[in-house]
């Protein structure tokens, strides 16, 4: 028997951002759109996918030694918008301000792996909070929301989460967490 488990990498949100981004979220809402469950927000790194059970070791092993070799950081949110493309948006997602040690994380993910893959997309921090409904004519363009104050995530952390496939949402468990920049002096 051929057991798969999907998985992604991500950094889980302080406690205080999940609710309010949860409210940020409010001027968008309406019946074309699935708003994720507060315990399934994250801030994506990387999509693994459908693998073996059997790789999960290894994969542990790779992501481990990138945490190690990646430093803490922080992102400032810059909007909650339709994205990612404003004119054929899929999701409303909190889209963070570029950060250099995100992309060298996000790549670092990307080619420990996926080495044979690579990734032409450039790296977007983002937290996606909604997803517009499938066969449904999206609503007019909504105006981005922007934080009255600097709202930050501080990334120190980053897991293996595993996705396990349900309705009318996945249930996610992390599996392994690492502390960014263990071996850097």
């Amino acid at each position: 028997m051929n057991d798969t488990i999907r998985l992604f990498i991500a950094a889980p949100l302080t406690d205080e951002l999940g609710p309010y981004l949860k409210e940020e979220l409010r001027p968008f809402l309406d019946d074309t759109l699935r708003p994720i469950p507060l315990q399934n927000l994250h801030l994506t790194l990387f999509f693994i996918g459908n693998v073996p059970a059997t790789e999960l070791d290894t994969i542990r092993k790779k992501v481990k030694e990138v945490a190690q070799q990646c430093k803490p950081f922080d992102l400032l949110l810059e909007a909650v918008e339709q994205g990612p493309k404003p004119k054929t948006p899929r999701l409303i997602w909190a889209r963070f301000q570029e950060h250099p040690e995100f992309a060298k994380l996000s790549i670092k993910l990307a080619q420990a792996l996926a080495p044979d893959e690579p990734n032409k997309l450039k790296p977007t921090p983002h937290i996606t909070i909604a997803r517009y409904r499938k066969n449904i004519t999206r609503p007019e363009f909504k105006a981005a929301v922007f934080p009255e104050n600097a709202i930050t995530l501080p990334v120190t952390t980053i897991g293996i989460w595993k996705s396990d496939l349900a309705t009318p949402h996945p249930v996610y468990s992390i599996l392994e967490s690492y502390l960014l920049g263990q071996n850097l002096t």
